[in-house]
């Protein structure tokens, strides 16, 4: 974690020329899923939250990060995924998301642990398919292959927008 915690730390995390962006990838139920570099503020180690009565199951609760109060979300369960015991490799990563009204907020989501950061032409992102209406791809800005292997980019502002921000709005309040 520490290689890819420094590499996300640096002053380096500009969109790469030539129409390439640099994502943060990370591990989730055996899925290698990405976000994009600049939203990404800060990689945690676990740590225990502030339950928040009266949230979805998937807002774990709100802890306390140099004085912002930040929403913590287990991707596994907003996911539908199964639930399993935090351990060692367990992060969460600190993001910005923006909901389209020139207003932002801080919002932390728990993975399995982090993977790389990839570097990636805007071509090789491509769109997700259509599922039709029995599947949401809303959260998913599309699918690239890294290293011969799946990544599935995610679009953060719609993935945690809506509930969550209204539930993160009244948490600090």
């Amino acid at each position: 974690m520490s290689e890819v915690a420094n590499a996300v730390n640096t002053n380096d995390m500009l969109a790469v020329g030539n129409g390439s962006q640099q994502y943060l990838t990370f591990m989730l139920a055996g899925e290698e899923y990405g976000v994009d570099i600049l939203r990404v503020q800060e990689i945690k180690g676990w740590d225990s939250v502030t339950p928040i009565p009266n949230t979805p199951a998937y807002i774990l609760g709100v802890i306390n990060l140099r004085g912002t109060i930040v929403p913590i979300i287990d991707l596994r369960l907003k996911f539908g995924l199964e639930k399993l015991q935090y351990g060692p490799t367990t992060v969460v990563i600190v993001v910005k998301v923006n909901n389209g009204t020139n207003r932002s907020r801080i919002m932390g989501i728990v993975v399995d642990g982090v993977s790389d950061v990839y570097s990636m032409p805007d071509g090789d992102i491509k769109s997700s398919p259509d599922f039709g209406v029995a599947v949401d791809t809303g959260y998913v800005r599309g699918l690239a292959t890294v290293n011969n292997k799946m990544v599935i980019v995610l679009e953060i502002d719609n993935m945690l927008n809506s509930k969550e921000l209204a539930a993160a709005e009244a948490a600090s309040a």
